[in-house]
C-alpha cells in the first residue's frame, strides 16, 4: 500500500485560513492560494515522464507558484502581516518540505516503491538512553528515546522494546524512525544555523553511523564555512544567490516600500530562479544512497569499491 505523501504547506495555508489576526483584506487572496495550491499539485501529478526527465518540469512548476506565492500574495498585499509574519508562518519553507517528497516518490518511483520508506518532514531517532539502578528497577530500564524532527528524511519506522528480564516481562516499548538521509530546509542560511544544523548532523550520526545529513537552503547570508570538518554532507544552495542586503530590504517594511520596490524584488526573484542543476545535485546524493547497496558483495565487486 502506497503511503499518502505529507502535506505540510497545505497545512500551513489552512492554519492561515483560521488565523484570527488575518487582515481582512487577505482573507481572499489566501483563499485563492489555496486553489493555486491544489492547481499546483496536480500539475506535479501529471506531469510526464520518468527519471531524471522529470526533474525539469517539476522544478519549473515550483518555480511558478514559489513566485505568484512570494510576490502576487505576500509582497503585493496591502497589510503588512503576511510579509512580517512569513518567518513564523512558514509559507514559503512549507513549500519545499512538501515538494521534496513529490520530487523524490517521482524521480525514484522504482526504488521507493512498496519499501516502507516515509518520505518527508519525520520525527527520527537521535539517541537512547536508560534511567535505572540494581535496587530500584524500573520497567524497561527505563528506557528513553530522544528524537528529532527532520524537514525532510528518508526513513523507516523502528520499534523497540526492553526489560530487565529475559521474558520481556515488565518491558517497556517504544516507537520511533531511523533517518538514513535527513535535510534541513532554510530559507535563508546563516552561522548560527549552519553551527546548529552541524550539531545535529553530529547527533544524527552517532545515532546512525550511515546516516548522511543536508541542508538545503534558498539564500546564503554567510560566508562558507567548509562541510569537511562537520558531520554535514553537503549544502546546497537552491538558487545559488546571495539574500538581499539588509538595506534593501528594509525599503520592503511597508506595503508602500513594497510597491515601490517591487521592480527590484521582482527582479531577484527572475534573476534567481531555484536552480535545475542545484537539485539535480540533491537528487545525485540521494541516488547513490538508494542504489549504492554498500554492503552487497556482488555490486562492490562490480563497482570495484565500497
Amino acid at each position: 500500500m502506497t503511503k499518502p505523501l505529507p502535506t505540510p504547506h497545505a497545512d500551513k495555508l489552512q492554519a492561515l485560513l483560521g488565523n484570527r489576526n488575518l487582515p481582512d483584506a487577505d482573507k481572499p487572496r489566501v483563499g485563492e492560494a489555496v486553489d493555486r495550491y491544489n492547481h499546483w499539485i496536480e500539475e506535479i501529478k501529471q506531469v510526464k515522464g520518468e527519471g531524471d526527465g522529470l526533474v525539469e518540469p517539476l522544478v519549473d512548476s515550483l518555480n511558478r507558484y514559489r513566485k505568484w506565492l512570494d510576490l502576487d500574495l505576500i509582497f503585493d498585499s496591502s497589510e503588512n502581516f503576511l510579509h512580517r509574519q512569513r518567518g513564523q508562518l512558514k509559507l514559503d519553507n512549507s513549500v519545499l518540505e512538501e515538494f521534496l517528497p513529490w520530487l523524490v516518490k517521482r524521480r525514484f518511483a522504482d526504488q521507493t516503491a512498496d519499501t516502507g520508506l516515509s518520505l518527508g518532514p519525520t520525527n527520527a531517532f537521535s539517541q537512547l538512553s536508560f534511567d535505572s539502578d540494581p535496587l530500584n528497577r524500573t520497567n524497561g530500564g527505563g528506557m528513553t528515546i530522544r528524537s528529532k524532527d527532520h524537514d525532510f528524511a528518508v526513513a523507516l519506522p523502528l520499534f523497540l522494546k526492553a526489560s530487565h528480564s529475559e521474558d520481556f516481562r515488565d518491558s517497556r516499548q517504544a516507537r520511533t524512525n531511523l533517518a538514513y538521509f535527513a535535510v534541513e530546509i532554510k530559507t535563508n542560511l546563516d552561522k548560527t544555523m549552519f553551527q546548529e544544523a552541524s550539531a545535529t548532523a553530529y547527533d544524527l550520526k552517532l545515532a546512525l553511523p550511515s546516516s548522511k545529513y543536508f541542508l538545503l537552503c534558498e539564500w546564503l547570508d554567510m560566508t562558507p564555512i567548509s562541510t569537511a570538518v562537520t558531520a554535514i554532507e553537503e549544502v546546497v544552495v537552491l538558487r545559488k544567490a546571495k539574500r538581499l542586503s539588509a538595506n534593501i530590504r528594509g525599503n520592503f517594511a511597508s506595503a508602500r516600500g513594497r510597491a515601490e520596490n517591487r521592480v527590484t524584488f521582482e527582479r531577484h526573484l527572475d534573476d534567481h530562479p531555484f536552480a535545475l542543476d542545484a537539485f539535480r545535485r540533491f537528487l545525485w546524493h540521494l541516488d547513490q544512497l538508494l542504489s549504492s547497496g554498500s554492503g552487497d558483495e556482488q555490486q562492490a565487486l562490480e563497482r570495484g569499491w565500497f
